[in-house]
């Protein structure tokens, strides 16, 4: 099995599935990277604000970006060879890149309600810490 990497444009966090506004296509994505990872794929992702040293280090992504700038990003490596370059593939193609091919496809993406991030970037969560002795979970203590 080829590992793949990806060298994702500059994001606030790993994977952009943060924030106010998620953009559906990197939700589907990340998605699609879990399930290969755990079909057994090797799969590395990089962001430029995050991890710009290892745009540098690897060869093809700093000539690439030299030559057209992030305009090419995501750029995408399978083995050590790009095979996409300024789009998000979809699963068959990143599973046939990796030779997973011919496994069940992964369930169908059913997106968070409006208003609700389900992220760690400034999200609001519940308070899910156990209530103190003597009030209920979630009483105010007046």
């Amino acid at each position: 099995m080829l590992p793949l990497r990806v060298f994702d444009p500059a994001m606030c966090c790993s994977t952009g599935v943060c924030g106010p506004s998620v953009d559906p296509r990197l939700v589907a994505f990340a998605a699609d990277l879990d399930w290969l990872k755990r079909h057994g794929a090797s799969v590395e992702r990089y962001t430029l604000a995050q991890d710009p040293g290892a745009f540098v280090a690897d060869a093809a992504v700093k000539s690439a970006l030299a030559a057209s700038g992030t305009a090419i990003l995501p750029l995408i490596e399978a083995g050590g060879e790009v095979v996409s370059e300024g789009r998000y593939p979809s699963l068959s193609e990143l599973a046939a890149w990796v030779g997973l091919e011919g496994l069940p496809e992964r369930p169908q993406f059913t997106p968070l309600p409006k208003g609700s991030s389900g992220c760690c970037c400034g999200s609001t969560q519940p308070d899910l810490a156990p209530a103190p002795k003597g009030r209920p979970h979630g009483a105010s203590r007046r």
